[in-house]
């Protein structure tokens, strides 16, 4: 009975540091994803400001051909 006492007195202090543990971890979680939350909300703001821009610039870039001889294109003759 005895035994049987100070097993049960372990299993409960053990659940209890258990619960402590878990606990500050979901608050680490939630922190984590409050975070996230914010850093996403930037990247989608500046995603919505410049999208025109870059897409104008990237189209620039491959659309406008401009024909060059290159540095190293020597005529042998």
């Amino acid at each position: 009975a005895e035994l049987e006492h100070y097993h049960l007195h372990r299993e409960k202090e053990f659940k209890g540091k258990e619960s402590a543990a878990l606990g500050s971890h979901g608050s680490c979680t939630s922190e984590a994803e409050k975070e996230t939350q914010e850093k996403m909300s930037v990247i989608q703001q500046n995603f919505q400001k410049n999208h025109k821009v870059v897409v104008s610039q990237l189209l620039t870039e491959v659309c406008d051909i401009k024909r060059e001889t290159h540095v190293n294109y020597h005529i042998s003759g």
